[in-house]
């Protein structure tokens, strides 16, 4: 039997609380109809008779009035695969337990069989469950965090009116959720990236390192070789030319062209030279390139007076070898140009460790360089165009600065990652560490002192 609001059933606005099912529990004899004529009827006092299949039933409508006592939820038992908590003190359910179980009850004074349940897990559910009528909930796996279980009741009518219940607990995190473990992963995730980063630029060092000693090896059989054949050859040359110039008579013809050619032969046999020592000293003496630069005027038997200077600022660092190299035939050949060519009083090496950069600055005071030499070069000769395309292979920049009778200035600057074996951060300002004069092929130590 149904007991519906009128008024809401036509209106079309019906809802589960407007409806009141009445079964045995009610009082109602049975729950199916005898098949008659007339199964429900009223008598003169208002009461309504119903013809079941168990016998007469009669409910008085002035007292079939709705409950408005709200249903009393309580929580009776928290349970972790089983065992039991202690709702009086906080709870803590180790990661270790599977199933988590929530046992409650709901009291109403009416009919406590028809009382109803609904419940969420804030943390875990989205919202509230189906109504139900069982008396338990369950969940299984939950994370490591907190979490808050409640749960309401509706009464014998369906009003949910009453209050709910709540109990809060905290699952413990697995060794592998911790937050020191997962920053443990990340430390030697990153130490063993770092290792790994280390091994290969270690194995590129040595790769690097055995190319260049086997570079400078085969630079020193060659010139070997250049010594023993041709540079040995053309000194034969010259003495025969020598001997065959002496023996011609005061006026004779063939006496200017031959100058010409000893003259000619003497220069080609300096170079030769010259070119000789860079290669060897590119392998005995480029380790320190203060050392190596200060040599190179008494390598060229600099007797021109001019004031030779290598200043050098911060701390020095161990160079990669091919880079060292590299630096070492850029610097010795630009200071080859400013000894030979530009007629200077002063020429200055500036050597900067600095911490983002190698820079060498090589500088003089002499006639300069003509703009269409600086820009296309000279017919036979590759001093510049080598420079540029040695700083090129290695990464670095170059730049060249002169002007006519007023000095040049050639720059190159190697990024730090290039050029130092091991770049560490360093202090800013920078330090004079050395300061060598040299004058006609004599060197100076000079006094140390700090760049303002």
């Amino acid at each position: 039997m149904l007991q519906v609001n009128r008024t809401r059933l036509i209106g079309g606005v019906l809802s589960e609380i407007d409806v009141r099912e009445y079964g045995l529990d009610d009082g109602l004899r049975g729950m199916e109809g005898a098949k008659r004529y007339q199964s429900v009827v009223t008598d003169s006092q208002g009461h309504v008779w119903f013809s079941t299949n168990r016998g007469l039933s009669v409910v008085d409508p002035a007292r079939a009035t709705a409950n408005p006592a709200p249903a009393l939820v309580h929580i009776e038992a928290v349970l972790a695969d089983g065992s039991p908590f202690d709702l009086r003190s906080p709870m803590r359910v180790s990661s270790e337990k599977q199933r988590t179980t929530f046992r409650f009850v709901g009291l109403s004074l009416t009919d406590p069989q028809r009382v109803r349940y609904r419940y969420r897990l804030d943390g875990f559910d989205k919202g509230w469950s189906e109504p139900v009528a069982t008396r338990e909930a369950s969940y299984a796996n939950l994370g490591a965090r907190s979490f808050k279980f409640r749960v309401m009741a509706c009464n014998s009518d369906g009003l949910w009116n009453g209050s709910e219940a709540a109990v809060g607990f905290e699952v413990e995190p697995t060794l592998w959720q911790t937050w020191w473990f997962r920053l443990a992963c990340v430390f030697c995730a990153v130490l063993t990236m770092l290792m790994v980063y280390r091994l290969r630029l270690h194995r590129l060092t040595r790769l690097l390192s055995v190319r260049f000693e086997e570079r400078l090896a085969e630079r020193t059989r060659i010139a070997q070789d250049l010594h023993d054949t041709l540079l040995q050859g053309v000194l034969s040359a010259s003495m025969q030319l020598h001997v065959a110039a002496d023996g011609l008579p005061e006026n004779s013809p063939a006496q200017p062209a031959l100058d010409r050619v000893l003259q000619l032969m003497g220069q080609v046999i300096e170079e030769g030279r010259n070119t000789l020592r860079g290669l060897r000293s590119s392998m005995d003496t480029a380790h320190d390139l203060t050392s190596s630069f200060s040599r190179i005027p008494q390598e060229l038997g600099n007797q021109k007076g001019a004031d030779f200077r290598v200043i050098v600022e911060g701390p020095p660092m161990p160079l990669r070898p091919a880079i060292r190299d590299e630096v070492y035939r850029i610097g010795r050949e630009a200071l080859l140009n400013a000894f030979r060519h530009s007629r200077a009083s002063n020429i200055k090496v500036q050597l900067e460790y600095a911490t983002n950069q190698l820079r060498i600055v090589v500088s003089d005071d002499g006639c300069g360089i003509d703009r269409h030499v600086l820009r296309s070069g000279r017919d036979g000769h590759w001093g510049l165009s080598g420079m540029r395309e040695r700083a090129e292979r290695i990464g670095a920049n170059l730049k060249v600065l002169s002007r006519t009778d007023a000095g040049t200035e050639i720059e190159l600057c190697v990024p730090s990652h290039i050029a130092f074996e091991s770049h560490t951060a360093r202090p800013a300002h920078k330090w004079f560490t050395g300061m060598f004069r040299r004058r006609t092929g004599v060197a100076e130590p000079g006094p140390k002192k700090r760049a303002g």
